[in-house]
């Protein structure tokens, strides 16, 4: 389950989806996931799931490799769709002690799960088809306006883009620990939910470690190259938007006004 973790994660290519500026893809996810809240009938999930669906099959990146990202936060999925459907009124489809489920809570709990899982899809894409340098130039640069009052845009970006990148890393790194504590005779499936709770803490305290050590061998490294923040830093290869950018943006924009559109369908 920890290698499924996709988050973080470049998968190369050289698809439309891969070649578009990194602004071009930071500012179309944070659009389609704002899209996401304003959706709210079954017509407008269709119209999103479809668009997503086509940009991943732009991207050519393997449905199998997006679908196993979901794995790990299946759970999650699985309480959020249960808690919406005991927790609204209305029909009452079934009923046993405390537990009723109704028609409408059914319809909530259904869309949901269908936000959620494609607004992780989405979130993915982002980071599957964008180097990190790239992520973080595209950051530093729609942040840029706001270094005018203060805001480190720089270091923000760095940060972030340091974040994700590490996901995977710190993956493989709790992966790495827990063979090792297997193989040592340690047990993390048996017994009830305290005791598997408590079997964690001999991962917890290397995985720490491991994290700090990681850390500092990345600030001694950025040492190391005189790295001093981003004032007066320069690029290899500078972002330029192009056509397929352009293109981009005027799907993004009639995209935004189907969604808005699909709130008035019945």
């Amino acid at each position: 389950m920890i290698r499924d973790i996709t988050l973080g994660q470049y998968f190369p290519g050289k698809s439309p989806i891969h070649r578009l500026d990194a602004r071009t893809k930071i500012i179309g996810t944070f659009l389609f996931i704002a899209e996401m809240f304003v959706v709210n009938n079954f017509w407008g999930f269709l119209i999103a799931g479809t668009a997503l669906f086509t940009v991943i099959g732009i991207s050519r990146v393997p449905l199998k490799f997006i679908f196993r990202g979901l794995t790990p936060v299946f759970l999650i999925i699985a309480f959020t769709f249960v808690i919406n459907m005991l927790m609204f009124d209305g029909r009452v489809l079934w009923h046993w002690w405390i537990f009723t489920i109704t028609y409408e809570g059914l319809i909530r709990a259904a869309f949901m799960v269908i936000r959620l899982v494609l607004l992780i899809i989405g979130s993915s894409i982002l980071t599957l088809c964008t180097k990190p340098i790239a992520l973080t130039d595209g950051l530093e640069k729609l942040l840029r306006p706001f270094s005018k009052i203060g805001v480190p845009s720089h270091e923000i970006a760095l940060m972030m883009t340091i974040a994700l990148r590490f996901i995977p890393t710190l993956m493989d790194e709790t992966d790495k620990i827990i063979k090792a504590q297997q193989a040592r005779g340690a047990d993390f499936e048996s017994g009830n939910i305290f005791r598997r709770a408590k079997s964690l803490i001999p991962i917890l305290v290397p995985l720490f470690i491991s994290s700090f050590r990681i850390a500092q061998e990345l600030a001694l490294a950025m040492e190391a190259r005189c790295y001093h923040g981003g004032e007066g830093r320069t690029r290899m290869n500078e972002i330029h938007f192009n056509k397929e950018d352009i293109v981009a943006a005027v799907l993004m924009t009639i995209f935004l006004g189907i969604i808005i559109g699909s709130r008035f369908i019945a």
